[in-house]
């Protein structure tokens, strides 16, 4: 008997039976792979991989982290995908769309690929913000316009501003500017137009203090919650240790998912108090969120048991 095997018979409770228990462990097992997508090379290091990847072996799941982007994968294997930390996926968005698609129709792909789809452009949030969703006031600019930026603020009546990319993860050209840098935001504004698409957004002043917060979603429900630090081009992010939603949070991200919460194996939503107070939602990251799994034991137990039942 192997000591992967032998692990699982104890945490499976069949300690004590034998070939039988390890028979029925075996037999349990059947089927139980699972591919985590990954990306090479991994712009930061996923701190939730490794415990992940241990919680997996306790419920008897072989999984295994494979690169979207390796060649020399064989992704038309029936085997069930789970995406994880494909954080480089929006160099290259044509690959990874036809990347997904030759994941989705091989085998289960979680999220599903429909619910990644909606999710990869940021023009979400005027869809949420359309359904009656608050959310962090929003300017979506088109690849190829003009900035205009200057009249932009002054309708909005927005001081300080921020400028990001529809489609990006992590800080990817993120910046602020204040009033006085308006010269300097239009000139970064009008370079990245040229390349893609950007959003424009008031910057809260409440993530300076209560803080930008990330709510997430496991399995048909809110774990816990971490407040993060604001994160811009060039800068780490640091998190705090979990943290109880408060009751509008959850409200708020209970009305964000409710559409989708059928679909879904995991979600994060994002979000921070404007100068009323409001809670709004600054992203809903339904992709490759990290789901700050170090943060919270229950939450990496649920999810390693949600992974189980979906391939048991």
């Amino acid at each position: 008997m192997d000591e992967r095997t032998a692990a699982a018979i104890e945490v499976h409770g069949l300690a004590g039976r034998g070939l039988k228990g390890e028979a029925e462990l075996r037999g349990r097992m059947r089927g139980m792979d699972l591919r985590i997508a990954t990306c090479m090379p991994l712009p930061e290091v996923d701190v939730d991989e490794e415990l992940l990847l241990r919680c997996l072996r306790e419920h008897g799941v072989r999984a295994r982290m494979v690169a979207w982007n390796d060649p020399t994968q064989e992704w038309e294997q029936p085997l069930p995908t789970l995406l994880r930390s494909t954080w480089d996926y929006f160099h290259d968005l044509p690959a990874f769309r036809a990347w997904l698609a030759r994941v989705h129709a091989a085998a289960p792909l979680w999220n599903p690929l429909a619910v990644v789809e909606s999710n990869l452009h940021k023009d979400y949030l005027l869809a949420l913000e359309a359904r009656g969703v608050a959310v962090v006031p929003t300017e979506l600019l088109r690849r190829g316009g003009e900035p205009a930026l200057e009249p932009l603020l002054r309708r909005r009546g927005w001081r300080r501003f921020v400028l990001k990319p529809a489609v990006g993860a992590g800080s990817f050209v993120t910046r602020r500017f204040e009033a006085a840098e308006l010269e300097a935001g239009e000139a970064f504004l009008r370079e990245q137009l040229a390349l893609r698409d950007m959003l424009v957004q008031p910057f809260l002043d409440s993530v300076d203090g209560h803080g930008e917060r990330a709510l997430v979603w496991i399995d048909g429900e809110f774990t816990h919650a971490v407040r993060k630090t604001p994160r811009f081009s060039g800068q780490d992010e640091r998190v705090s240790a979990a943290l109880p939603l408060e009751a509008d949070e959850r409200a708020l991200g209970e009305q964000a998912l409710a559409p989708l919460r059928e679909q879904l194996l995991y979600a994060r939503v994002d979000v921070a108090r404007d100068a009323g107070g409001r809670v709004c939602v600054m992203e809903l990251e339904l992709v490759e969120p990290s789901l700050f799994l170090r943060q919270s034991p229950p939450a990496l137990q649920r999810l390693g048991a949600a992974l189980a039942r979906r391939l048991g």
